[in-house]
C-alpha cells in the first residue's frame, strides 16, 4: 500500500505561485527534461484581470493536501461544437455605427482565435427577432395580408445582404472553425394562424407542412450560396412562448413540430448534407408562463423535448437545443439518459440587470451566473455549445423591436463611440480561446453547483492537437487554494473570490490507472446510510458524510455488483477542509460476509490515493480506526484499475 504524499517538487511549486522562487527553478534538476507547466489566464469579477495571462504553473511529482482537481483523460464525454452567440439584426447594425477600423479591430477581438478569443459559434435568426432595428418585423417570404406564396416566388434574402451577411463571411474568415446555428422566430405571416408574425400557430395544413420545410432549405441554400453555409438548423425559436411581447414568435406543439420535421428531414439530406436539425429550442423545464398560457382542454407539454423524440421525426434530429431562462441544466442530462443517441446543445441565454444595478454589480452577477450556470453547468450537462445571447449591443441594450429592454451583449458599443467588453465576452471567451472545435470534455472532479454552493467548479477538455484545457470556477466571495492532479502529477493554485481560471498544458499527461465505472455498484454506511450514494455517483458537488465527529468503527461500504480487479482507491473529500478520515482499514470481501483487510493507513490532505497490489473483489470498505473533532466526509470514492 502507498498513500501519496505532498513531495518537495510541489512545495517548491507553491513557492513559484508566490513569487518566491523564479519559474525555472521550479523543478528539480533531475525532473527537468520531463517538467510540464500549465498556462495561466484569470478574469475576476472586480475588473482587475481581464483574461490575464498569470506566470505558468508547474506541475511536479506527487500529490497535495489541499481541495484536488483530478483530471482524468480516459474519461470521456461529449465532442464541442463551437461557443459563442448571435449576429442580430440589432448587433449587426451596432457594429456597423463603427467606422470601418474600430469594426475590424472588434470583429478581430471576437472571432480571431490569437488576437481575441476566437467565438466558434453563432446562432442566426432566421428573418425577424425581439433583436431587430428595422420598424416592421419581417421573413424572407412576406406577402400582403390574404396572400400565400406556396411556391415561395417571394423568397428573398437581400435584407441579410447589408449587413449581416458581410459580418458572418468576416467571422468565418477570422475564425474558420466557426459553425452556424440557423432558428426562425417565426414563419412567414401567410403561413400562420391569425396571419401575423407575433403569436399564432402553423396552420394545419400538411400544405402549410411542406411550405414551411422548403422554406427552411431555401434559407439554408440562400446562406450557402452567399457564403455562410449552415451547420445546425431548428425549425422554431422557443416553441412553448406563445404570448412574445410583441416580437415574432410562435405556439408550435410536438405534432406540428414533427409534421414539419417529417417533411424537412429528407429534403435537407438532399439539399444539405452538413445540416443538422435540432429539437424543441427551449428552457431547460416549461416556464410557468408558457404553462399558464395553453389553451384550455391542451395539454401543456412539459415534457415537449421527450415527446419530441418519441415520434417518427426523430430519426431526422440529431439532438435537443436548450436556453436558460426556466430550470436548470441537469435536465440536459436527464435527457440524454433518456436518448443516448441524440446530442445536447446550448443555444441561448442572455445576461440582464435590474432596474437599479451599477455597472459593477452587472458584471459581477453575471460573470458569477454565467460561469456556474453556462461555462460548466451546461459543459458538465453533456452540452455541445455554449451559446448566449446577442454578441453586440448599444449601453440602452438595443436596439429592439420588442422583447428584452435589459439584456446585455458580449461587447458594448457607448455613446463616445467606445466599445467595451462585458461579462459574457469573458465567460465565452474562457471557452473559446482554449477549448477548439472537436475538443473532446473529459473528467474533471469540480465541487460546486450551479445554484452555489461556495466550492470549485470545474470542466476539462481535450483538444484535437492533445493540448488539455481546464476550466475552474471559485464560487466563493474568499480567494480558494487547491491543487490540479492528473497522473503523478500536481500543482496548487489559488484563485481570488469569484474568479475564472483556464488552465492549458500541451503535454500528453496521462494516468497509469484505467477509471472503472460505479455506475452499477451500491453503497451504505454506518450512518447516515440513506446519503452514501452520494459519494459514487462521480458528482463532487454531493456528499456522505457521518454528521457528527469522527470514531473509531464508522464505515463506508461499496457492493460493485460483481467482483473486479482494482489497484487504487481515491477517498476524494473534495471542499470540506479537514474532514478526511484521520486514520483507516480498508478491507475487501466476495460475499459480504466475511473480510480481509487490505490495508491500512493515515491521511493528511483531501484527496487519498489508496495504491494496492492488484486485488478481485465485490465488496469494499473503509473503516475509520481513529477519533477526530472533524466529521468524516467523501465528495467522490474512485476505483482504478
Amino acid at each position: 500500500m502507498r498513500t501519496q504524499a505532498l513531495g518537495a517538487s510541489v512545495a517548491v511549486s507553491a513557492l513559484v505561485m508566490t513569487g518566491l522562487l523564479p519559474a525555472a527553478e521550479a523543478v528539480q534538476p533531475a525532473d527537468r527534461e520531463s517538467a510540464v507547466q500549465a498556462r495561466v489566464w484569470v478574469t475576476t469579477p472586480d475588473r482587475a484581470e481581464l483574461l490575464h495571462e498569470r506566470t505558468p504553473v508547474a506541475f511536479a511529482k506527487g500529490s497535495s493536501p489541499l481541495t484536488t482537481i483530478t483530471v482524468d483523460p480516459a474519461t470521456k464525454y461529449q465532442t464541442m461544437d463551437g461557443f459563442g452567440a448571435s449576429i442580430t439584426d440589432s448587433a449587426a447594425n451596432v457594429l456597423y455605427r463603427l467606422s470601418p477600423a474600430v469594426r475590424d479591430q472588434t470583429m478581430r477581438s471576437l472571432f480571431d482565435p490569437r488576437q481575441g478569443i476566437g467565438v466558434s459559434f453563432l446562432r442566426q435568426p432566421v428573418g425577424s427577432s425581439d433583436f431587430t432595428a428595422e420598424a416592421e418585423h419581417y421573413t424572407y417570404d412576406d406577402v400582403p395580408a390574404g396572400q400565400t406564396d406556396f411556391g415561395l416566388k417571394h423568397f428573398s434574402i437581400a435584407h441579410d445582404q447589408g449587413q449581416v451577411l458581410p459580418l458572418l463571411r468576416r467571422a468565418k474568415q477570422l475564425n474558420p472553425a466557426l459553425k452556424v446555428l440557423a432558428t426562425p422566430w417565426s414563419p412567414p405571416a401567410w403561413m400562420k394562424t391569425g396571419d401575423s408574425l407575433v403569436g399564432g400557430r402553423l396552420k394545419d395544413d400538411p400544405a402549410v407542412y411542406n411550405a414551411y420545410a422548403r422554406y427552411l432549405v431555401k434559407f439554408v441554400q440562400a446562406y450557402t450560396a452567399a457564403g455562410v453555409p449552415v451547420d445546425f438548423l431548428t425549425i422554431q425559436n422557443e416553441p412553448q412562448n406563445r404570448k412574445p411581447s410583441g416580437y415574432p414568435g410562435m405556439d408550435l406543439p410536438v405534432r406540428q413540430a414533427a409534421a414539419v420535421i417529417e417533411q424537412l428531414g429528407p429534403m435537407l439530406r438532399a439539399a444539405s448534407p452538413r445540416t443538422k436539425i435540432l429539437g424543441y429550442d427551449h428552457n431547460w423545464t416549461t416556464h410557468p408562463g408558457d404553462i399558464a398560457s395553453t389553451p384550455p382542454g391542451e395539454d401543456p407539454e412539459t415534457d415537449y423535448p421527450y415527446k419530441l423524440l418519441r415520434t417518427r421525426a426523430a430519426k431526422w434530429i440529431a439532438g435537443t437545443a436548450y436556453h436558460c431562462y426556466s430550470g436548470d441544466a441537469s435536465a440536459q442530462t436527464a435527457l440524454r439518459q433518456a436518448f443516448p443517441e441524440k446530442g445536447i446543445w446550448f443555444t441561448e441565454c442572455s445576461g440582464s440587470h435590474g432596474p437599479n444595478d451599477t455597472p459593477p454589480q452587472i458584471f459581477r452577477g453575471t460573470l458569477t451566473w454565467h460561469a456556474r450556470n453556462l461555462m460548466l453547468g451546461t459543459t458538465r450537462n453533456w452540452a455541445k455549445s455554449v451559446v448566449n445571447w446577442n454578441i453586440a449591443l448599444d449601453s440602452a441594450g438595443g436596439p429592439h423591436n420588442g422583447g428584452c429592454d435589459t439584456c446585455t451583449g458580449l461587447v458594448t458599443l457607448h455613446p463616445d463611440g467606445t466599445v467595451s467588453n462585458d461579462a459574457e465576452y469573458y465567460t465565452i471567451g474562457h471557452l473559446s480561446k482554449f477549448v477548439k472545435t472537436g475538443a473532446v470534455r473529459i473528467g474533471s472532479t469540480s465541487y460546486g453547483t450551479t445554484g452555489w454552493n461556495g466550492q470549485l467548479m470545474s470542466a476539462a477538455f481535450r483538444n484535437p492537437d492533445g493540448s488539455t484545457a481546464l476550466l475552474v470556477h471559485n464560487e466563493n466571495d474568499d480567494p480558494r487554494s487547491f491543487a490540479v492532479a492528473i497522473g503523478g502529477r500536481s500543482f496548487e493554485y489559488t484563485l481570488p473570490g469569484g474568479s475564472i481560471a483556464t488552465f492549458v498544458w500541451s503535454s500528453d499527461l496521462r494516468s497509469e490507472f484505467t477509471p472503472i465505472s460505479l455506475a452499477n455498484a451500491r453503497a451504505t454506511a454506518s450512518t447516515a446510510a440513506d446519503l452514501a450514494s452520494r459519494a459514487i455517483d462521480a458528482d463532487g458537488s454531493t456528499v456522505w458524510t457521518t454528521q457528527a465527529a469522527q470514531v473509531p468503527g464508522q464505515y463506508f461500504q461499496v457492493d460493485l455488483g460483481t467482483a473486479r480487479w482494482f489497484r487504487r482507491i481515491a477517498l476524494d473529500s473534495g471542499g470540506n477542509q479537514g474532514d478526511y478520515a484521520a486514520s483507516w482499514q480498508l478491507a475487501y470481501s466476495n460475499d459480504g460476509i466475511t473480510w480481509r483487510p487490505l490495508a491500512t493507513g493515515t491521511s493528511n490532505g483531501q484527496l487519498t490515493n489508496i495504491d494496492v497490489t492488484p486485488t478481485r473483489a465485490r465488496y469494499l470498505r473503509i473503516t475509520s480506526t481513529a477519533t477526530s473533532d472533524h466529521w468524516w466526509t467523501l465528495a467522490d470514492l474512485r476505483l482504478y484499475s
